[in-house]
């Protein structure tokens, strides 16, 4: 899995359902950026995935699906 990138991020957590702007999907790109970097030696090895439409709602913990 390689970083995503803000378009991805936006399509992402509008698919979740957590819609954000286009400057927010690009903070949050720019803020998991380097989580993805640090497994990727071992991505696909472990029992969970990076999933950035729930980084919003960790940071936003008033926001409901």
């Amino acid at each position: 899995m390689t970083k995503p990138s803000p378009k991805e991020v936006k399509v992402m957590t509008d698919v979740a359902g957590v819609p954000v702007t286009a400057e927010v999907a690009e903070r949050i790109a720019n803020s998991i950026g380097p989580a993805f970097e640090g497994f990727a030696p071992v991505a696909g090895t472990l029992p969970f995935d990076l999933e950035p439409a729930s980084f919003l709602l960790a940071q936003n913990p008033g926001v409901s699906k």
